[in-house]
């Protein structure tokens, strides 16, 4: 058996049972078939993360867009140094 993948969509409405619903982790998580672990993370990001918490596969926040960009940049400035620095 395979691990589960849930859509952005799915993952929203388990954080909405919990937080404007009412109901605790251990029941939301009993009712959705996931690990109470599971949910509380999810909750604790969308509460880091507001409406961007849960992108889609391939897609990325902005912020690790971002980092991702300057790692890219990173990775070619030093490459040319490291040629220049050849005899």
């Amino acid at each position: 058996m395979g691990r589960r993948s849930y859509t952005p969509g799915f993952k929203h409405e388990a954080v909405k049972l919990v937080r404007e619903r009412g109901m605790t982790v251990s029941q939301a998580s009993r009712d959705l078939g996931s690990h109470v672990h599971v949910l509380r993370k999810r909750v604790a990001h969308a509460a880091a993360n507001g409406a961007a918490a849960f992108p889609s596969r391939g897609k990325q926040r902005p912020d690790d867009a971002k980092v991702s960009r300057l790692r890219r940049e990173l990775a070619k400035t030093r490459a040319e140094r490291d040629i220049k620095k050849k005899p």
